[in-house]
């Protein structure tokens, strides 16, 4: 008898929690089949109906890990429902949101750095990397446009360029914050933060 959709989708939603415990508590090396079938108390045949190979179970993982990060409150949408900073404001906002200031945020962080060396071997989870870090670029290429029509950032620049400069930036932050958190607490991260994006206002200045 096929398993109704409602005990089938909450079976899936266990899975994924089980998924999730193993990423966070062992990182991408240590995410198996058997590692997750342990951590439910299943056997591996179960998984195989959800997983029926690594690379599946390691995409999911990392569509995981995404719906995660997007779920955790964000300074581009304040939950006192109060409207999002706009203009270079919101570049700001949009860019503290990727970097490990706190514990949840650090955690993740950690496992994203932990699943590059995975993704970079596989061209199927390299393409979805890409896509997702392609989606972010994006999206900042938009706020940054809007900063540069307020006249925040140089109006003549390329917003595509600021934007991927600013996420570079942003992600080697990331991975130097991960390495060394006593020589990047949260302060010095958003100082450097805030030391970048002064000099690129002050470009636009300098263009007025």
């Amino acid at each position: 008898m096929t398993p109704a959709r409602g005990d089938h989708d909450a079976r899936r939603s266990e899975v994924s929690e089980g998924v999730w415990r193993v990423l966070s508590t062992r990182g991408f090396e240590g995410l198996t089949l058997r590692a997750v079938a342990a951590e439910l108390g299943a056997s591996t045949g179960l998984l195989t109906h959800y997983f029926p190979n690594k690379r599946a179970l390691l995409s999911h993982a990392l569509e995981e890990l995404d719906r995660r990060s997007l779920a955790r409150p964000r300074r581009t949408a304040p939950a006192d429902g109060s409207a999002p900073p706009a203009g270079l404001a919101r570049v700001r906002a949009s860019l503290l949101d990727v970097l490990p200031l706190d514990g949840e945020a650090a955690a993740d962080n950690r496992i994203w750095v932990g699943s590059w060396d995975h993704a970079l071997a596989d061209p199927e989870l390299a393409a979805a990397h890409a896509g997702r870090y392609a989606r972010s670029r994006t999206a900042l290429t938009a706020h940054v446009a809007d900063a540069q029509r307020l006249g925040e950032l140089p109006a003549r620049a390329d917003p595509a360029a600021l934007a991927a400069g600013a996420q570079a930036f942003v992600l080697g932050l990331v991975v130097q914050a991960l390495f060394a958190p006593e020589e990047f607490p949260a302060e010095r991260q958003t100082e450097l933060l805030d030391a970048y994006l002064a000099g690129l206002a002050g470009l636009a200045g300098l263009a007025g």
